[in-house]
């Protein structure tokens, strides 16, 4: 008898480490999707010997997790959970969610955060600050980053995923050197020019 949480980005994609381990019964909540349900059947080692078998999950808070976690028995959670910048959106999702403050904030009223934290970010750099101060900053800018799409997100309009593929996007199109399979120190006025042809080929887009 386990409790496994799987990554609600991927919940089709169960570790090796933990496919091998799998008994059943195999129970899920309600949100883990068919696709991630099929997989199972084809996973099961054997039965449990207790005959409670294993709680398939993505979302830890559900009441069935709790009750069996209640009852003492074992949490397996995939590691992809512990990413950094998935718990940094899953830490602004919940703030935006639950606190008062974070609830009423809106692109405008955040821009004066970004314009100070962007201005200690700039101090940190001029004035040699240590590493650990440049991190420290850099994280305030983050979170800006982080609200500005949670905010995005909970209207519809896009995610901080969404950003980061527009950040790729942007430089497949104006240095796609990155993305060729070349190596090599790629010169300064090649750069350039690329970047520049890029740009060009976004504005021409975007009138027509």
């Amino acid at each position: 008898m386990s409790v496994l949480v799987l990554d609600p980005r991927w919940p089709d994609m169960v570790p090796i480490n933990v496919a091998i381990r799998v008994e059943g019964p195999i129970a899920f909540t309600d949100e883990v999707p068919v696709s991630a349900r099929w997989n199972f059947g084809d996973l099961v080692r054997g039965e449990d010997a207790t005959g409670q078998g294993w709680l398939v999950t993505t979302d830890p808070g559900d009441p069935a997790v709790r009750k069996r976690l209640s009852r003492g028995e074992p949490l397996i959670e995939v590691t992809s959970r512990h990413d950094p910048i998935n718990e940094a959106q899953r830490v602004m999702h919940v703030a935006r969610s639950r606190g008062e403050w974070e609830r009423a904030q809106t692109h405008e009223s955040l821009l004066t955060y970004l314009e100070q934290e962007s201005a200690e970010f700039a101090e940190a750099v001029r004035t040699r600050q240590d590493d650990a101060e440049l991190k420290k900053e850099l994280s305030d800018l983050l979170l800006q980053v982080l609200f500005h799409a949670e905010i995005a997100d909970q209207r519809g309009a896009f995610t901080f995923a969404d950003v980061a593929q527009a950040f790729v996007d942007k430089l497949k199109n104006r240095a796609p050197y990155l993305f060729d399979g070349s190596t090599g120190t790629v010169p300064g006025d090649v750069q350039d020019r690329l970047w520049a042809e890029g740009k060009k080929r976004e504005r021409s887009t975007i009138r027509d």
